[in-house]
């Protein structure tokens, strides 16, 4: 089944798009599985997921660390940490 994956702020930007519906392999049980999967897809992708640290992901539109598991998830975000002012 397929997964939603939004990119937000500068990994966006580095992806060069702001949502992929991917088929992710049955090996990828984490985010952090996930985030190391994506960064051979592409350059930019490889540039956004270089430091998995720098990332915050969300599954189904709730924050979750990065060993969170992605079975059963319809949408994936990941996007830099929240900062506000």
């Amino acid at each position: 089944m397929p997964v939603q994956i939004l990119y937000f702020a500068w990994v966006r930007e580095l992806v060069g798009v702001g949502m992929e519906r991917i088929d992710l392999p049955g090996e990828i049980a984490t985010i952090a599985e996930l985030i190391g999967w994506l960064a051979a897809r592409s350059e930019g992708h490889a540039a956004a997921m270089a430091d998995p640290a720098r990332l915050r992901a969300a599954i189904d539109q709730r924050f979750v660390s990065l060993d969170a598991p992605v079975a059963g998830a319809r949408e994936i975000a990941l996007f830099p940490p929240v900062t506000g002012g």
